[in-house]
């Protein structure tokens, strides 16, 4: 039965705090069990550096000289996307098309290995090479890089030159006006 009124569950709360005063030893006890199972299990825990924090992804860049976005897009893109739907892991496949260059991105279930998945798509890009028009050049698969590579290649850069090339320009000479 539950009594609203305050004195009851103080009395409540006090019968627990006067248990575990009575019985400290078991509260240390258990405190110490939880300590050491938490502990067992962080260290079975995976460690990465630099975390994934975007799915695997694979880049397909084809270039098809002095055809336009559109031609790109219906000569290209989509043959190759067709030939890479399917493929095991897949869940988005997303294109890119303009003029003389088509840009597929496929991306895959989380934890799916990156270089697997980067094995699988050679071989749908092999079956879609024959469909695609002549004079378009082999699609070529970009390098795996992380996202983290791409925010650092754009952090590092001031007005397209080096941060350390803007730093000895820009920076030192209006330091040393005093």
């Amino acid at each position: 039965m539950h009594c609203p009124c305050p004195p009851c569950r103080f009395n409540l709360l006090n019968a627990i705090l006067k248990g575990a005063i009575a019985r400290r030893w078991l509260v240390v006890l258990g405190t110490l069990l939880v300590v050491l199972w938490k502990g067992q299990t962080i260290t079975q825990m995976p460690l990465d550096v630099l975390p994934a924090f975007a799915p695997p992804q694979v880049e397909i860049q084809t270039e098809a000289l002095g055809l336009a976005p559109e031609e790109v897009e219906s000569l290209v893109s989509l043959p190759i996307e067709s030939a890479i739907n399917g493929t095991p892991g897949v869940t988005t496949v997303r294109s890119a098309s303009a003029a003389g260059i088509s840009v597929v991105r496929v991306v895959f279930n989380w934890g799916t290995d990156l270089f697997q998945a980067r094995q699988w798509v050679t071989e749908r890009l092999q079956q879609a090479q024959s469909k695609l028009p002549q004079g378009v050049e082999t699609p070529q698969i970009s390098p795996p890089t992380s996202p983290i590579a791409t925010i650092a290649t754009y952090a590092f850069t001031l007005d397209g030159r080096p941060s350390s090339d803007s730093a000895k320009c820009d920076l030192i000479p209006l330091l040393s006006i005093s």
